[in-house]
């Protein structure tokens, strides 16, 4: 993301559907959706809050993506608000495992690093919605515990070039000045 000359001070935003981010978080929010409906009882408020987290993190960034051509701040403020979600979602998929006594994976877990690196190369929702009627709740739970680490860690990468772009190039009002002294929107 950058200041496109082409168009003035507009930053370009690129589209979010194509980036790593989005589509693993569309996957969150989906394998959540059913892992919710599925093994929790629908008078739980859990259900609710779960669903609306993966969709929080899924939302947010949509919007902070958007709002990044005339706003860092905004987009880094969304960004983070997903983020946010992303890990109060951790925290319920931990909670599950813990109050009924399964597995939380770790390295020592057999299956653990095959999960780890079938997430890490799969992006979409393809990839998992085959699995869903297969996997039980400890295995989902464990998937959407490996997607949400790693989305985390693409979202705080990405927070920090937001952060060196800020610094590098100025906010709006550093590229509508510039805009305006150069004459305006070149054609």
């Amino acid at each position: 993301f950058h200041f496109d000359k082409s168009i003035g001070f507009l930053r370009s935003n690129g589209n979010c559907r194509n980036m790593y981010l989005y589509r693993k978080s569309v996957v969150i929010y989906d394998l959540t959706f059913y892992f919710a409906n599925k093994y929790l009882n629908k008078k739980d408020r859990t259900v609710d809050q779960m669903i609306q987290a993966a969709r929080s993190g899924k939302q947010n960034f949509v919007e902070g993506m958007a709002d990044g051509v005339t706003s860092f701040e905004m987009q880094i403020k969304l960004l983070n608000v997903g983020k946010s979600s992303l890990l109060e979602l951790k925290e319920d998929y931990e909670d599950y495992l813990r109050t009924r006594n399964l597995n939380l994976w770790t390295e020592k877990f057999p299956r653990y690093a095959k999960m780890v690196e079938y997430c890490k190369v799969h992006n979409d929702l393809v990839d998992y919605q085959g699995y869903f009627e297969k996997w039980n709740d400890e295995e989902i739970a464990n998937v959407a515990l490996t997607l949400i680490h790693q989305t985390d860690r693409m979202l705080q990468s990405f927070l920090l070039s937001l952060e060196k772009q800020f610094i590098e190039q100025g906010g709006i009002r550093e590229a509508m000045y510039k805009a305006r002294m150069a004459g305006g929107t070149k054609k």
